[in-house]
């Protein structure tokens, strides 16, 4: 482990078939005014809204609703949620969803009493909280983002054709989050197939950067391996309670900040992905999926030697009479065989996206250098056309 790091995560969870009868026991350290923010309307179908409703009014909380997040969150929706937030004097946010739902609770519960325009002070000038935070639960009803256990929160700005996300300290963190498997069976394929691989690509970039030998890096490979074989499961059978509940768990951990200790990590494919979505509004993990292949191909090169364990220590690739070119190249063709065997999308062609895009893609796409490689505006661009095939 290189470097000196703290850690700490206040989050609070409750996790299993059982795990919102805790609701109770949280909502009595909060205020009567409750805001329940969630998205287009699934929970009241699924019958997750009723139970949650009857949980609050049974505490006596005056409930003040915010509906129809949008999986990729606008600013619009942000101004609006900060509105409702201080007319209705909220006491607690409780984001009832997936990623989006619970990205956008945090960011309300910074932005409402922000006396500056929001998107300007923590999405472009990156500032910190220096006003009252709302503070926020989470009832997750779908796997990914780590949102639930973190302060990141993305917004997207379709006028400016920018989605960025903003980690914020401790002080964002939720205050507490349920996570119950089966609130996640009901989830179309096509949804469940891209928190997975959102999941991996959380790992994944932060598992590419540093050469020491980190301790990290074999709680990743870990995690890695757990959710290859469930998430196979699971795509075939969405119900079966063991998968699903390790991927869960796995999701959570991915992006709670500790396997991010000691590490430099990359975040370019995120990087690329958020404009891809800024310019066509596209699910989240298809255009992680869609980029990761040829962006892994590119920087191979540059970290051949992590490129050649994760091909042995994951993908089980025998190194016997190979170069370590062969062994790494073996590797991402495994990665790919797998991505398509759960049905991700490869090509961001089936994304929406045109030749016509990719050099505004490529300029809103923030440059990071934690990675084996800090890519130019042109590699970007050569990147993505690889990924059009």
């Amino acid at each position: 482990m290189l470097g000196n790091f703290s850690y700490s995560n206040p989050t609070k969870l409750y996790f299993g078939e059982n795990s919102l009868d805790n609701l109770r026991t949280e909502l009595s350290g909060y205020g009567k005014n409750i805001l329940l923010v969630y998205g287009g309307g699934s929970i009241k179908k699924n019958g997750i809204y009723d139970k949650v409703v009857e949980i609050l009014k049974a505490c006596g909380k005056e409930i003040f609703e915010d509906a129809g997040v949008m999986p990729n969150p606008t600013v619009e929706k942000l101004y609006e949620g900060c509105r409702r937030a201080k007319d209705g004097n909220v006491d607690l946010i409780l984001a009832v969803g997936g990623g989006s739902v619970c990205d956008y609770a945090k960011a309300v519960s910074v932005s409402a009493y922000c006396e500056e325009d929001p998107w300007e002070k923590y999405y472009l000038r990156m500032e910190d909280v220096d006003n009252k935070i709302i503070p926020v639960g989470c009832i997750l009803t779908m796997v990914g983002t780590g949102s639930e256990m973190n302060g990141g929160s993305v917004i997207t700005n379709h006028a400016a054709k920018l989605k960025i996300g903003h980690v914020f300290g401790d002080n964002v963190f939720p205050k507490f989050s349920i996570l119950n498997p089966v609130f996640t069976y009901t989830l179309p394929k096509y949804q469940m197939a891209a928190g997975f691989f959102d999941i991996m690509s959380h790992i994944l970039e932060q598992y590419f950067s540093g050469t020491d030998d980190n301790t990290s890096d074999y709680i990743m490979e870990g995690l890695l391996k757990s959710l290859i074989h469930s998430s196979k499961i699971a795509v075939n059978d969405p119900t079966n309670y063991e998968a699903r509940s390790n991927i869960m768990w796995i999701a959570t951990w991915a992006l709670n900040t500790l396997v991010a200790k000691g590490k430099s990590t990359d975040w370019m494919v995120h990087m690329i992905g958020q404009s891809v979505g800024a310019f066509t509004d596209a699910t989240h993990g298809m255009t992680l999926s869609a980029i990761s292949i040829p962006y892994y191909e590119f920087i191979m090169p540059y970290g051949l030697q992590k490129f050649k364990r994760y091909a042995i220590n994951v993908w089980n690739v025998s190194p016997e009479g190979k170069t370590d070119e062969e062994i790494a190249g073996e590797g991402l063709t495994r990665m790919e065989a797998y991505m398509k065997e759960i049905g991700l999308v490869m090509s961001m062609k089936e994304l929406g996206v045109t030749e016509d895009m990719l050099d505004g893609i490529a300029k809103g796409s923030f440059i990071l250098e934690g990675g084996y490689k800090v890519l130019t505006h042109g590699e970007i661009v050569s990147i993505l056309k690889e990924s059009m095939r």
